[in-house]
Parts: C-alpha cells; sequence; structure tokens
C-alpha cells in the first residue's frame, strides 16, 4: 500500500484527534494570538505614546527624542532578560527544532515570546511573526502530552507541532492560507491532503478566535491601485520578480549570517542597547524604519501619483490620503480639509490629465520632508512628476535603512521574524521599479507595481512562492484578479533566487576547498 493511501484510510479515532486539534488547539492559539496583538498595542501605547492602525501605520508623529528613549530602552531590557533566559535557564528551540522533536519549555517560551512582541513595540526593527507560531508550537507540544498523542495511533505529532506553528501566523495575520502554507511548505515540505486540510481548519479557526479579540482591519492599505490588471502590468511582474528575486537572496543571506553571528555570551548586554540607540538616531530622520516594516511597506504602498492615475484608473480616497506615510512623513495630521477626494485624477477631454487634491491640515512645523523645500511632499499637497527623483530617494533610504538595522537587530542578538521587514523591502523595491516603469507604460500604477514587489521580495527571501503570494494578498485584501501577476512575479523570484542562492553556495564551497 502507498503512503498516499495510507493518508487517505483515516480511521474513525485518527478523524476524531484531527477535529479535536482543529477546533480546540486552534482556538487557544487563536486567543493567544488575538491577545499577543493586544500586548503589542499596549506596549506601543506606553513606550511611544501611539497605536499602530490602518489610520497610523507607524510612529510618525511621536517626538524624535521619545523615539530614540524607547527603542533603546526596550532593546536594553530585553538584552538583560534574554542574556539570562538564554544562560541561566532551559533554553528555547526555535520552531523547525521544535517540529523535529525538541521540547518547548513553558514559561521560558512565553517570557521569550512576550520579550519580542516588547521590542518590536518599542520601535525596534524586527518581525513579530515568530513568537505567535514558537506560541502555538509549545502549546502543541502540550496539547500531545496531555492527549498521549505521539503518532503510533493517533496523528503524527510533528504534523500537530508544524500545523500549530502555522495558526499562529495565520491567527496573529489572519491569514489562514499562509498559515496553512508555512506549516506545509516550511516546515514539513510535504504536501498532503490531509496535512493541507489539517493546516487551513486549524489556521482558519485561529484566524477567527483572533479576529474576534483584537478586532479586523486591512493590514495594509492598497486602494490607491489601479482596478485591474494589464499586459504591460504582466511584463512588470516578470521584470520585478527577477530583480527581487536577487534581492531577496541576499537578505536571506544576510539576516542567515546575522542569526549565525549572534553574540553567544555577555556581548548581548551592550550589543543589543547599541542596536536599539542606532535604530532610534536613524529614526530620528526616517521613523518609518520602526516597528516590525508596517510603515516601511505602507510608504510603497501608498505611493500615488495623481498626474498619470487617470491612464491607470486608480483613485485615492481621502482617508488613504490622510493616513498615507507621505502625508505623515511631511507633517501632516491626517486631517483632509472639506469632503474632497485627496489626489483623484481624471483625464480631461483633450486627452491631458489633471489631478484636485484634498488640503491636508499640518501639524504645525515643517518637518525635514518639505517638497516646499525641494525635499518631498509638503502637508496638504499631492505627489507630482516634478518631484519623482526626491521620491525615489525617499523610498530607496527607507529600503537601506530597513534592510540595515533590521540585519543589526538581529546580529546585536534579539529574536524576532524577518516576514514583515521582507515585505517592506519588497514594497519599497517596487514602488522604485514601479516610479521608473510610470514613465512608459502610465496604465499601471506604482501601488499595483509595490504589491508585485512585496510578494516577489518575500517568496526569495523566505524560499516559500506559496506562502509568501497568500500572505501578501491576505495582508493586502488585494483584488483576485491581481494572483495573476503576482503569481508570475512569484514564479520568477523563486527561480532568481534558487540560482542565486545556489551560485553562492558553490563559490562558498569551492572557497574552502581552496582554503
Amino acid at each position: 500500500m502507498t503512503h498516499t493511501q495510507t493518508n487517505a484510510q483515516l480511521d474513525g479515532k485518527r478523524l476524531g484527534w484531527i477535529i479535536l486539534a482543529v477546533l480546540a488547539l486552534g482556538a487557544v492559539i487563536g486567543a493567544g494570538a488575538g491577545l499577543l496583538t493586544l500586548l503589542l498595542y499596549g506596549v506601543e501605547h506606553v513606550m511611544l505614546g501611539y497605536i499602530e492602525g490602518s489610520e497610523l501605520p507607524g510612529p510618525f508623529g511621536v517626538p524624535a527624542v521619545r523615539r530614540v528613549i524607547s527603542v533603546t530602552l526596550g532593546m536594553t531590557v530585553a538584552g538583560v532578560i534574554w542574556y539570562l533566559l538564554r544562560h541561566k535557564t532551559a533554553k528555547v528551540p526555535s520552531v523547525k527544532k521544535a517540529v523535529a522533536g525538541e521540547r518547548m519549555p513553558v514559561w521560558q517560551t512565553v517570557l521569550h515570546v512576550v520579550l519580542q512582541i516588547f521590542i518590536v513595540g518599542s520601535g525596534a526593527s524586527i518581525g513579530r511573526e515568530v513568537a505567535p507560531r514558537e506560541l502555538g508550537a509549545m502549546l502543541a507540544q502540550r496539547f500531545c502530552n496531555l492527549l498521549h498523542i505521539e503518532g503510533d495511533s493517533g496523528i503524527d505529532r510533528r504534523m500537530v507541532v508544524a500545523v500549530a506553528a502555522g495558526a499562529g501566523l495565520g491567527g496573529v495575520y489572519n491569514a489562514p492560507l499562509a498559515g496553512m502554507f508555512f506549516a506545509v511548505e516550511i516546515l514539513l515540505v510535504d504536501v498532503t491532503i490531509e496535512k493541507v486540510a489539517f493546516g487551513l481548519g486549524m489556521s482558519a479557526v485561529a484566524a477567527f478566535v483572533a479576529a474576534s479579540i483584537k478586532g479586523h482591519h486591512t493590514f495594509y492599505d492598497i486602494t490607491a491601485m489601479q482596478p485591474s490588471s494589464t499586459p504591460t502590468l504582466m511584463l512588470f511582474a516578470l521584470l520585478c520578480g527577477a530583480a527581487c528575486g536577487a534581492v531577496g537572496a541576499l537578505f536571506r543571506k544576510g539576516s542567515s549570517w546575522a542569526e549565525a553571528h549572534k553574540p553567544s555570551g555577555r556581548a548581548i548586554l551592550w550589543q543589543m542597547p547599541l542596536a536599539g540607540l542606532v535604530t532610534g538616531l536613524v529614526a530620528v530622520f526616517v521613523p518609518q524604519v520602526m516597528g516590525n516594516g508596517r510603515a516601511a511597506a505602507q510608504l510603497g504602498f501608498s505611493t500615488f501619483i495623481p498626474e498619470v492615475a487617470g491612464t491607470s484608473g486608480a483613485v485615492q480616497s481621502p482617508a488613504s490620503a490622510a493616513a498615507s506615510p507621505w502625508t505623515l512623513l511631511s507633517g501632516g495630521s491626517g486631517v483632509v480639509a472639506d469632503s474632497a477626494v485627496a489626489g483623484v485624477a481624471s483625464a480631461g477631454a483633450s486627452g491631458t490629465v489633471a489631478a484636485s487634491g484634498a488640503s491636508v491640515t499640518g501639524t504645525g512645523a515643517g518637518s525635514w520632508l518639505d517638497f516646499g523645500s525641494g525635499l518631498a511632499p509638503n502637508a496638504g499637497t499631492v505627489l507630482t512628476l516634478s518631484h519623482v527623483g526626491m521620491i525615489l530617494a525617499v523610498l530607496a533610504l527607507t529600503f537601506v535603512a530597513k534592510a540595515l538595522i533590521t540585519l543589526m537587530t538581529i546580529r546585536s542578538g534579539a529574536s524576532g521574524g524577518v516576514l514583515q521587514p521582507g515585505i517592506a523591502l519588497g514594497s519599497t523595491l517596487g514602488a522604485m521599479l514601479g516610479l521608473v516603469w510610470m514613465f512608459a507604460f502610465p496604465a499601471d500604477s506604482v501601488t499595483a507595481c509595490a504589491l508585485i514587489g512585496a510578494a516577489a521580495l518575500l517568496s526569495a527571501s523566505q524560499q516559500a512562492p506559496l506562502m509568501a503570494m497568500c500572505l501578501v494578498m491576505e495582508l493586502t485584501e488585494a483584488p483576485i484578479t491581481f494572483f495573476v501577476p503576482v503569481g508570475l512575479a512569484v514564479a520568477s523570484s523563486a527561480l532568481v533566487s534558487k540560482w542565486v542562492l545556489d551560485g553562492m553556495k558553490r563559490r562558498e564551497m569551492l572557497a574552502e576547498r581552496r582554503s
């Protein structure tokens, strides 16, 4: 009897265990994911005086001094506790090691998870998605212990732990498809009907329970995107996917290097505070570098040029314009005057494109981003073609700062993920490429290009194209028709990144033989 036939013949007991795990374990993991999100909001409120959301994706209005103090203090406290955790008590294994059977201690894992949320809430540049995955894996191990599930007469313990870790991801981001693919594509590396159904079921339950606790909202605003795909956007997806594949492979290599060179002793006690201080100083000028990457990614998604929007049919609503990082960076308060639509572009009868923008009232003094001085859009104005050079410069600065600060944070000894930082890098890179592409093909919006870039770079950095595509599409709630260009970009990225990574591996092996 083949392996597939064996899996297909589920007996009643095995099916009962799966249903119980989906409902009970999925609900508990969802509750944990929801509470971790509320914890993040609480830390942000106490440390930075704001709570991230669709109207305020980053600490743009937080005083610069408070940014510096918050992230430096957060990293200092976490560094001390992590030093004690790693040297005075049982170590917390990675999710992959937990799936392989290594035990995750209870209170150490909980504290380790809370610390990850704490540093992200205080402004550290690192992802928070590892925390709910580790919590899910630990809960799954206890679930298996409690019910004596070892795989002999019930369900496979390894599968339960992997699926639970994926449910943690699906719960915290309301992304059940991404949670399922994380389990089967990254952890189990084995796709069967049983594993897909188990993973999707538990992730869906976790997402539902988590949303009932933390609320539901679209994580990324891409409403300034064109309504449908175009043939030229397909071509862009192919080319952008290749570029993001190469860059994503380098980011993956860099994050692996940073992880491998974390301080093993007392050096974490000064390296993490130093990393926090550097992050805070950079955030004085680039506040979108702080946090898990939401602010930086939204900067790319919100890049909207109304002068050419009429060709693509893209429209930016007043709410989107007010919450745009471009508005917030320029000192805008997010209050849109009157009821005019910000940045609505329409094609005139003569074939020219005219733009009208709603006025956005500022908070007072100007900021370093001031298009009135030729640098960036001033409060009350919209992005224009005459400022494309500086828009590109801001996006490039954000891209470089986010990449370097994230790698520095990991290298200093902090624990966390690179999913959201990867999306941020892909969004800003896609927006940069989209701004250039726009001159030749104005029917393609920059927001659509940023969406494609986000999925493509995440695919390369994680080496998980299905998970990456679904996570970005679920976080943005993008129209289903955009699965086509995004899928093409992800495919291109996956192939190029594998070629780049394989080439690096061959060169390293050759260098070792010569040495």
